[in-house]
């Protein structure tokens, strides 16, 4: 499914400062609104935190906080409860805060091999380690994923819903750097075509486009567009000349180019001017039409907020804004 977005389009990450889901709303409907999304607000604690929000997304799988990380465990208990309540928050702090909003909808989950790489199973290691737990795994999320998205197309009807797969940890599971319980060693590499096949399963599943977003080095772009996603997301600093050609392809294909300009923690920010010629710089590597840079880059930032400071993070999604619109006013 294509992306129907805007020329000069911005979005966030998905994570934020703070602990007030309602005021995380009102920043993004203001700085992003072409493409506002769900906050996500990890300082909350354990539940609020990437593994353990997408976890609550499963559904006939129980996880439990240890010592050691989140773990499937027979039964739900607290951590879970609140990892749910949680979530139940951040959907009614966005129906009060979108209400009357008629556009496109940004919603993010962890992908399933970056969760099956963090959840360990009952005893023993990560779930990446046993196929048939990682089958599970992902149809128990895929079907939580639907009921997530059919729940906020009920809070906000007027929206048009895509989903990001938040995938930081693919490239380690493709090259066997998950490691084992002890700490020892690593588990076993998952083939690139195992990985793609079930990323597009559960793409393929989603009654709406999905986009994958992965700011770790060596991001698997040729599998990201044999899977189906619509676009693929990416921190700018990272990328090098061996990406160009799959980049390239996977422009050509089709996917748009959510593009990390500006940094995830507090920093220095450059102009705007500077900020759009690394998105031009890019743009002119791969050998496309400068014409065309706005209509196909989103321009975000490279992670996820929740380690700046509130200040900062309210001037990085406006700085991503601005030179997402600079790029439509000055197409060079």
């Amino acid at each position: 499914m294509a992306l129907e977005l805007a020329p000069g389009t911005a979005t966030g990450a998905g994570s934020l400062p703070g602990n007030d889901p309602l005021e995380a709303c009102r920043l993004v409907f203001g700085e992003l609104p072409d493409l506002p999304h769900l906050p996500e607000l990890p300082n909350r604690g354990a539940g609020a935190d990437m593994i353990g929000r997408s976890a609550g997304f499963l559904v006939d799988l129980a996880v439990d906080l240890q010592p050691s990380g989140w773990r499937l465990v027979s039964r739900p208990g607290m951590d879970l409860r609140r990892a749910k309540d949680f979530l139940a928050r951040d959907l009614d702090a966005l129906e009060e805060v979108a209400d009357g909003y008629s556009g496109p909808l940004k919603l993010q989950v962890t992908g399933p091999w970056t969760l099956a790489g963090a959840v360990e199973l009952t005893r023993g290691d990560k779930v990446v380690a046993d196929p048939g737990a990682v089958r599970d795994l992902r149809e128990s999320l895929t079907e939580g994923l639907r009921a997530h998205v059919a729940d906020v197309a009920r809070r906000v009807p007027g929206a048009r819903l895509l989903v990001q797969l938040d995938e930081p940890s693919l490239p380690a599971v493709l090259a066997g750097r998950i490691p084992t319980a002890s700490g020892y060693g690593t588990l076993a590499a998952v083939p690139e075509p195992v990985a793609g096949s079930a990323l597009g399963d559960l793409i393929k599943a989603l009654p709406v486009p999905a986009l994958v977003h992965c700011c770790a080095p060596g991001a698997p772009v040729d599998l990201v567009r044999a899977a189906g996603a619509a676009a693929v997301s990416l921190d700018a600093s990272l990328l090098g000349s061996a990406d160009d050609e799959p980049l390239g392809l996977a422009v050509e294909a089709g996917l748009t180019l959510f593009l990390g300009v500006v940094p995830g923690t507090d920093a220095d920010l450059s102009t705007v001017d500077n900020t759009a010629r690394v998105a031009r710089r890019l743009w002119h590597r791969l050998g496309f039409a400068a014409q065309v840079l706005p209509e196909r880059v989103v321009l975000q930032p490279a992670c996820g907020l929740a380690g700046a400071s509130p200040a900062y993070a309210r001037r990085a999604l406006a700085r991503c804004r601005e030179t997402a619109r600079q790029l439509v006013a000055e197409p060079e």
